[in-house]
Formats: C-alpha cells, sequence, structure tokens
C-alpha cells in the first residue's frame, strides 16, 4: 500500500518520471546491443578501390539481444583501436533478436535487408590484429572485443564470433 502512496503523491506533484523509453534509451540502459561477430579479412586480395575492392566483403555484426526492446542505431559508434570510427547517422531500427551487417564501402542501408554501410572503400579492421569497440550515443561502452588472427579466428576464414 505504502507503494501506490508514494506513486500518486508522484504524480500529484509531477515528480514521477516518464518510464516509456525511447528506442536508443532503452539500448543505453541495458546494452542490448553487442558485437556479434566480424568478417575482419575479407576474402580475396585486398583492395581499396571503390569499384573493384572488397571492402564490402569485410564487416562487423551488431545485434540486439534483448526480447522486448526495438533499438535506434542513430548516434552509435563503431571504432577500432587506433581511432577509425563511424557513426550510425541515419535512424536504423533494430528489433529483437534483429541484427544489422555494418559494411565497408557505398551502399543503401536497409532495416529490411539488415545492412548499412561505412561511406568508405578503405578497410578499418585490421588483418592480424584489432579491439573493436561499440558505443552508446552518450559515448558510453556498450561492447569491446580484442582479437588476433593466430589466437581467435581457429579455423583461419577471417571471420570471428564474439556473442552466438
Amino acid at each position: 500500500m505504502r507503494k501506490l502512496s508514494v506513486i500518486a503523491a508522484a504524480v500529484a506533484t509531477g515528480t514521477l518520471a516518464v518510464l516509456a523509453a525511447t528506442p536508443a534509451q532503452a539500448a543505453e540502459s541495458g546494452f542490448s546491443l553487442k558485437i556479434r561477430g566480424v568478417q575482419y579479412d575479407a576474402p580475396g586480395a585486398d583492395s581499396n578501390s571503390c569499384s573493384t575492392g572488397n571492402t564490402a566483403a569485410e564487416y562487423l555484426t551488431i545485434k540486439n539481444y534483448s526480447t522486448t526492446s526495438t533499438v535506434n542505431l542513430k548516434g552509435y559508434v563503431v571504432k577500432d583501436a587506433t581511432g577509425n570510427r563511424f557513426t550510425f547517422t541515419n535512424n536504423h531500427y533494430l528489433q529483437p533478436g534483429d541484427f544489422v551487417k555494418l559494411r565497408g564501402g557505398h551502399g543503401t542501408e536497409s532495416d529490411a535487408g539488415n545492412v548499412a554501410y561505412r561511406g568508405s572503400c578503405n578497410f578499418i579492421w585490421n588483418n592480424d590484429r584489432d579491439t573493436i569497440y561499440l558505443s552508446t550515443p552518450s559515448g558510453k561502452s556498450a561492447d569491446s572485443h580484442s582479437y588476433t588472427k593466430s589466437g581467435s579466428d581457429s579455423d583461419g576464414n577471417g571471420y570471428i564470433t564474439f556473442h552466438g
């Protein structure tokens, strides 16, 4: 009964905070976004050429591990150990259990196609070792992983899974 009277008093005085969170706020509170895996070494010989290169084959998969909250990626930042960075500037909504592949190169972002592009044909992930950071719009760390080709990629295919 005491809880009800406290809530009623808070509502009456206007001090009750809004309980519904926006998609980005939901992620901030629970960090439901995680780096699922990275294709750090694109198949074939590395080429930064926008027209004939293979930077689009290098990608990072980010997944919404929440079972209830939709997350808007707008404002989230992905970067590596040397400071190469990408900021999601467009609205990109991930439903619970959904994922996006952040690819190198240029293309059209698509929620339905689960893809976003960095807008650069330069590779971001080192083929020998690197650290990947995912930060919230407010700058808090949501997830990070370090890898080495020799220690993290047991089958040598250039892809590492961090979260299943």
